[in-house]
């Protein structure tokens, strides 16, 4: 049985997720049922698919999981840049985000890549 805290990439994205809550809590409050709620969950399933994926007995159902949070990670990529554009965050902070958010799917890329070679 896999355990999910043992793996860095979901400690990293649910890092992400954390610091997301705080980035979109200052957004406009016409936007709690739009952006960001939409970009809470695309964030949160990242760290969600991999713990999900944990439990299957199989590694090509745990490669299936990571493929969905690899999904999720590269919609998070789009909406971060989208509210970048609406000047929702700065650039400082997209650039901080948008980098963390590329180390995490780059981990994912390994691993899919890995668990697919056995």
């Amino acid at each position: 049985m896999r355990d999910f805290r043992k793996f860095k990439v979901w400690e990293q994205s649910h890092a992400l997720v954390l610091e997301m809550y705080k980035i979109t809590s200052v957004f406009p409050t016409e936007e709690r049922y739009g952006l960001t709620s939409q970009i809470r969950r695309a964030c949160i399933s990242i760290p969600t698919n991999i713990a999900e994926g944990c439990g299957k007995r199989s590694d090509k159902e745990f490669a299936r999981y990571l493929d969905i949070a690899f999904g999720s990670a590269s919609e998070k990529e789009y909406l971060l840049l989208l509210c970048r554009d609406l000047t929702y965050v700065d650039s400082n902070t997209h650039e901080r985000t948008h980098n963390e958010l590329v180390a995490i799917k780059k981990q994912l890329y390994q691993l899919i890549k890995k668990i697919n070679e056995h």
